[in-house]
């Protein structure tokens, strides 16, 4: 038995992948802690809760929410911006412009000096590379490709260089690697000059009770899209450009957290003939989740080219929208091709940031009913028989225990 330790940077309960990655360890025998940081009251409730009913321990290292100590709060948020500014007018790096608690992180993987130590967030990365240095055993899960997971726009305010050294370093020095897919690893592997990681899908587990509904003929479409944010640069300004292409009665269901920020973006391109049809769905947790996306007949995974990590990923939502039963609709992205091309009955693959292909898939769907019915079918099946985690964690835990064996 090893004792594993998973850092996060952030709530347990937003980190679904860390989540089934420390149940499968814990299942296999192995002693595993997840480590991360609290900064919002309600979702260290859902922490709380969650951390309740599994096999393996949950650790803070960091806590500075509203309800803790506000001399807590701006230290915290004082080195944060220090850092920001920094690196702006100077050019001088911190750890602390790679998330909250970056340091604090780094002390607790100290104190727990676990056999091996996987890290899964940008804060991470530089945690990993001191451990190393320290003569630790670390492993990596490039769950995004950090240094080009934002929008052209976001770049100029990050340290881009510092987190692709960063990257290169536990590339190069990791034995044990996960990412997304295949193309991801591939990109990877080449840009850092080291071997490819293992690809573990972002499925999740078979979720009981979970089954696709009947479809409706007579009624309108229900078509769903999910993020931890409704935002841009997700996809939905392809979509609301595609509405009034729509030729068959379509009710859109985004959910998401959606602070004013984002109403103050979206809400002028919904046009307004539309805006009694586009309906905002609260985040829920993960557990409650796949019981919401069955409620609809078509997920959308509208994935946009100009961020290269999303472009090589395949998303949580792509999986998540199979497993309900869901006729998908993906960009052409490298990643999601990569899925559809092995089950190309599942749905349909349409260029990216590309209204008029949107909306020609949307219609296809409703007018031939029969055909969406056999769709949402085979995606249930691919879901549950070939993209669930059950098939992941053969793979997972063989790469887990070649690492532990050379150590």
């Amino acid at each position: 038995m090893a004792k594993i330790l998973i850092l996060i940077g952030g709530h347990l309960c937003t980190a679904p992948r860390p989540q089934k990655e420390a149940a499968a360890f814990a299942s296999a025998g192995h002693d595993v802690t997840v480590c991360g940081v609290w900064f919002d009251d309600a979702l260290a409730m859902r922490d709380r809760k969650l951390s309740g009913q599994q096999s393996y321990s949950f650790d803070i290292a960091l806590d500075f929410r509203p309800s803790q100590p506000s001399l807590t709060r701006l230290s915290v948020r004082l080195q944060h911006r220090l850092a920001k500014e920094g690196f702006q007018h100077c050019g001088i790096f911190s750890p602390a412009l790679l998330g909250y608690g970056a340091k604090a992180l780094l002390r607790k993987a100290q104190h727990i000096r676990a056999d091996l130590t996987i890290v899964h967030s940008e804060a991470g990365l530089w945690v990993g590379k001191q451990l190393i240095q320290k003569g630790y055993a670390v492993g990596v899960d490039f769950e995004d490709w950090f240094s080009r997971d934002l929008l052209p726009s976001a770049i100029k305010t990050r340290p881009i260089d510092k987190i692709q050294q960063l990257e290169k370093y536990l590339m190069q020095r990791c034995t044990f690697k996960l990412t997304t897919s295949q193309v991801m690893a591939n990109a990877l592997a080449k840009t850092y000059e080291a071997n490819s990681p293992q690809v573990i899908y972002n499925v999740f587990p078979r979720a009981d009770g979970v089954a696709p509904k009947l479809l409706e003929l007579s009624q309108p479409l229900k078509l769903h899209w999910y993020s931890q944010t409704i935002g841009p640069g997700r996809g939905l300004e392809t979509l609301f450009a595609a509405l009034p292409y729509l030729k068959d009665s379509v009710e859109i269901h985004l959910r998401g957290n959606y602070p004013p920020s984002s109403q103050a973006w979206m809400e002028p391109m919904i046009p307004t003939e539309w805006r009694s049809r586009v309906n905002i769905h609260d985040a829920v947790s993960n557990a409650e989740l796949p019981l919401r996306i069955a409620e609809y007949d078509i997920g959308l995974a509208l994935e946009m080219s100009e961020c290269e990590s999303r472009y090589y990923t395949a998303t949580n939502k792509l999986f998540q929208y199979m497993q309900a039963g869901l006729a998908v609709i993906a960009s052409d992205t490298a990643g999601q091709r990569e899925i559809m091309n092995q089950m190309p009955d599942v749905g349909t693959l349409i260029a990216c940031n590309s209204p008029s292909e949107l909306a020609a898939a949307i219609n296809q769907y409703g007018h031939h009913r029969s055909k969406l019915q056999k769709v949402r079918q085979s995606a249930y099946r691919a879901g549950q028989e070939v993209f669930c985690y059950e098939t992941q964690i053969p793979t997972l835990l063989s790469a887990l225990n070649h690492t532990i064996s050379q150590n």
